[in-house]
């Protein structure tokens, strides 16, 4: 049985960017620039922001963190998202979601450039996801499918259970999974809230990925034996700890060790694969900005 770690792999892939935007540095001149967004005072999204511009100034790339009043209005926070659109020196934006309620949030995604979308939320940056060309793609399912193909895990004709069908997990792994090149090619099940028994589906899979956000709903008796299961969901259960809580996966994780060949812990499984895409897809649109292959 294989732990895959999300730790060890972001690591690596951060060391491999830094050398990356050495050399991109050198050659243009310019340093990759990426800008967050954040509205309100969510505590988790202030957390998130700050782990992901730690992240950057670590590697080489600039970033500037954009903080917003809870009732700002909509067509204030698309000044915002303008200004970035027109500034040269920063190269992906994100938009750190929940949004508040006042706010339209699809309006929002779609008014960040194409070019800049870092986070594969635009729908065109969407629409070429699905036929297949080359794009932004959503960082977690990409740090997914980066786990798998550095553990050297096939998925080409191999049975995927995908539980959940958000935008941001769900329905993009699905389609990334189906795609014809040698990191796809599977079979791709796709369970949701109106699937009623879904361990007659979770049973059949091969590789499992559980992205629905409730704490240890996947048994022992609804995954196959051998199977390899990612484990996407992060949620926060009461415990006799100093904070009052722990950290436990969708995935009932001490219970299915010995059941599995694979899976990624909670923590540090696929939650620092998406800190680790985020930073490659703003290299990757430096790179566009900018007209290099």
């Amino acid at each position: 049985m294989v732990i895959i770690d999300g730790k060890l792999i972001s690591a690596q892939i951060r060391s491999e960017l830094k050398i990356v935007i050495g050399q991109l540095c050198k050659v243009t001149g310019k340093t990759p620039g990426l800008a967050a967004i954040l509205v309100g005072e969510n505590p988790a999204s202030k957390v998130y922001v700050g782990m992901k511009s730690k992240a950057c100034n670590e590697i080489g790339i600039n970033s500037f963190v954009e903080k917003l009043d809870e009732n700002i209005s909509e067509n204030a926070l698309l000044n915002v998202i303008k200004k970035f659109n027109d500034d040269v020196n920063i190269h992906g934006i994100l938009v750190q979601l929940p949004l508040p309620k006042h706010i339209n949030q699809d309006k929002i995604l779609n008014s960040i450039s194409v070019q800049k979308d870092i986070d594969g939320f635009h729908p065109y940056n969407v629409g070429n996801l699905v036929i297949g060309h080359d794009t932004f793609f959503p960082c977690t399912p990409n740090g997914i499918l980066e786990l798998l193909e550095r553990y050297n895990i096939s998925v080409s004709g191999k049975h995927v259970v995908v539980i959940g069908r958000s935008n941001i997990v769900g329905k993009p792994i699905a389609n990334m999974l189906l795609q014809k090149n040698k990191n796809a090619n599977a079979t791709v099940t796709v369970c949701h809230s109106n699937s009623g028994d879904i361990s007659r589906y979770t049973v059949q899979a091969d590789i499992l990925i559980a992205a629905i956000g409730k704490p240890e709903i996947i048994k022992e008796n609804m995954i196959k034996e051998g199977a390899v299961v990612i484990d996407v969901g992060v949620n926060r259960v009461d415990a006799d700890s100093e904070k009052g809580y722990k950290l436990v996966g969708d995935v009932d994780y001490k219970n299915v060790l010995n059941k599995v060949s694979a899976i990624t812990p909670v923590p540090g499984g696929v939650g620092p694969m998406t800190i680790a895409m985020l930073l490659k897809n703003t290299i990757k649109a430096f790179k566009l900005i900018n007209n290099i292959d």
